[in-house]
């Protein structure tokens, strides 16, 4: 459906859920449950790691009592060993302890990616455009990478680090007790500067997620209907459009590097007093011949080490904030509950059960009204009947309510009010009882069996050769220079609009579902290619009950019965003749268009007068 203009849009966004914190935290635990093995050994290696680095300062306090001492070079020699040694051990030791808090973080952002996936291809249609493209586009793209990044670099680092905070702060009180009281004037400092910061970075971040979503979906916008805007020379309307979405996430992120500014300038306020409390408490300590010169060098060495975990650990509040801003929108959509099935799809199965019941492929629309603005009613008391094997044609001008009807039937969209029933069960396939085809096909990246094979993934190589068959498409597959393992898609053989409908009908003729819908299904094909994809589509529908939203008059013209819509209404029906000797609506545009053919023009190869873009009816 089209998107809401600029002015309306902040009213009628609803952005899809996100997790609140408590609800975050619990997601991310029951992700990690099933691999507290991993956890534990790599949080252990990374203690013992951190521990045998906590030697180094003791060893150089050994050595400068040597030297103050006037000690011989050869008592040197040990110290300078076991530096190296600890070094060794260290190095090793943090690498395993990195590998192994890394893979724990892979395997928890691979299932919750997983997860994420699995419930945004199950969200409601409505839900995702009521949201904006823009909005799940962010947290596939942008929130998934910003988690990505701070499991592979952030969260061993963060490790790491307040492990070596913990361990260091022990081995100074393990030094004298003292000294730990002087390095802990600087945790005042530090623990006001990281509440001052999470207080505006949380709020913050949400904002810069929510304003990289808007603009991401006001450049879709745009883009995608660049035809339109030029079409009506609104280009400098949109291009302001643009400027400002991009201008609003600009200003959030210059407010985000100013804020982390302040947080450093408010980190150097603390390492200045920790470490001038530090050496004044080893100097009268050395005076008092309470520890030795080595000993205070050693406890200065100490917090002088803190410098990097401290600040690594504040700075990467940073990055935390940030991945769990992201964090909670991705959470927010995996958590959300299995969609019903929608009335369409799910009255089928049961109502085949019921004794009396319609015939298999019966479709009955009672009382349909349906807004996807509240207040804007697309479709008014629309009642509808196609009996079993019945094709009806749907015609009609642009916003007359076609599309949303068709997609109501195929079970795409719940309506307002009223219902949406069909009769008998679903047959061989993927079990559906009804089928959508729109103009709007995507071929996946892989080979063409594989994409046919998503309509009934058992189908063997000559069910697929039928299927091509009877949409005339065989011809063409098998010059391919693979045939049907030939690669298409994205980076594989491209297919041209007309041959991408081809497959359509082909995985349609594969699903064999009762009822097929057919939006504008032949209406990409251009003029060269309007008359076989009619004759495809004829095929496919061939025995099953359809409704073909028609943009061809000649489509309407064949059908066994002719549907017309108008505000949101049905204003007549009937078929082809009776409908073209009434006075109606329909007989007008019969009228205009069959006086601008000849008699030998039989299947004119342009859309029908009041119907020639894509129709989009809301």
């Amino acid at each position: 459906m089209n998107e809401p203009m600029e002015g309306q849009q902040a009213d009628t966004r609803e952005l899809l859920p996100t997790a609140t914190a408590p609800r975050t935290r619990a997601a991310v635990r029951e992700l990690v449950r099933p691999h507290r093995g991993l956890a534990a050994g790599g949080f252990a290696v990374m203690i013992a790691a951190t521990g045998v680095g906590l030697l180094v300062q003791p060893i150089l306090g050994r050595i400068v009592d040597l030297v103050a001492d006037r000690r011989p070079p050869g008592d040197l020699t040990l110290p300078v060993v076991l530096l190296v040694l600890v070094a060794l051990v260290h190095g090793a030791t943090t690498s395993l302890g990195l590998s192994l808090v890394s893979r724990l973080g892979e395997t928890v952002l691979a299932q919750l990616r997983e997860r994420f996936v699995e419930k945004a291809l199950r969200l409601p249609l409505e839900q995702v455009e009521k949201a904006g493209a823009g909005d799940l586009t962010a947290r596939v793209t942008r929130d998934v990478s910003v988690v990505g990044e701070a499991v592979r670099s952030a969260l061993p680092e963060l490790a790491r680090s307040l492990l070596a905070i913990v361990l260091t702060l022990a081995a100074m009180a393990a030094l004298d007790w003292r000294f730990l009281v002087a390095a802990l004037l600087a945790v005042p400092v530090q623990a006001s500067t990281a509440r001052w910061y999470v207080r505006h970075a949380v709020p913050l971040y949400a904002q810069q997620r929510i304003a990289t979503g808007a603009q991401q979906q006001q450049l879709l916008d745009t883009i995608s209907g660049a035809g339109t805007v030029r079409g009506f020379r609104i280009e400098e309307e949109h291009t302001e459009r643009v400027t400002r979405r991009s201008s609003t996430a600009v200003a959030l992120k210059m407010r985000g590097i100013r804020l982390v500014l302040d947080f450093y300038n408010r980190l150097h306020v603390a390492e200045y007093t920790g470490l001038a409390a530090v050496l004044v408490a080893g100097f009268l300590l050395v005076r008092a011949d309470s520890v030795s010169i080595g000993t205070a060098t050693a406890a200065a060495l100490y917090f002088h080490s803190l410098f990097a975990p401290v600040n690594n650990a504040l700075v990467l509040l940073d990055d935390a904030q940030s991945a769990t801003a992201s964090l909670a929108r991705l959470v927010g959509v995996a958590d959300e509950p299995a969609p019903e099935p929608a009335s369409a799809q799910a009255a089928p199965a049961a109502r085949a059960q019921e004794p009396g019941a319609a015939p298999d492929g019966t479709v009955t629309v009672t009382g349909i009204d349906h807004a996807y603005v509240p207040g804007r009613p697309v479709l008014r008391n629309v009642d509808l009947t196609l009996r079993p094997g019945e094709r009806v044609a749907l015609v009609g001008p642009s916003g007359a309510g076609k599309t949303t009807l068709a997609k109501l039937i195929a079970g795409v969209h719940e309506p307002t009010s009223g219902s949406v029933d069909l009769s008998g069960a679903p047959t061989r396939g993927n079990g559906l009882p009804v089928a959508l085809v729109t103009q709007e096909t995507h071929v996946f990246a892989g080979s063409l069996a594989d994409d046919l094979r998503l309509a009934r993934p058992e189908a063997t190589d000559d069910e697929l050769r039928t299927a091509l068959t009877e949409v005339e498409a065989l011809d063409w597959v098998e010059a391919l220079p693979d045939g049907l393992d030939t690669v298409v898609g994205d980076g594989g053989h491209r297919l041209t609009s007309a041959r991408v409908q081809q497959l359509a009908l082909a995985r349609l003729m594969l699903a064999d579902p009762p009822v097929a819908v057919l939006d504008e299904a032949t209406a990409e094909a251009g003029s060269t290619g309007a008359r076989l994809l009619e004759k495809a589509a004829g095929r496919a529908i061939e025995g099953r009950t359809a409704l073909v939203v028609a943009h061809r008059l000649t489509q309407a013209a064949t059908a066994d019965r002719i549907v017309v819509m108008e505000g949101g209404r049905i204003v007549e029906s009937g078929t082809h003749d009776e409908l073209r000797e009434g006075s109606g609506s329909y007989a007008a545009l019969w009228q205009a268009w069959s006086g601008t053919r000849t008699a030998s023009d039989k299947a004119p190869a342009h859309h029908a007068g009041t119907d020639t873009t894509t129709v989009k009816d809301d």
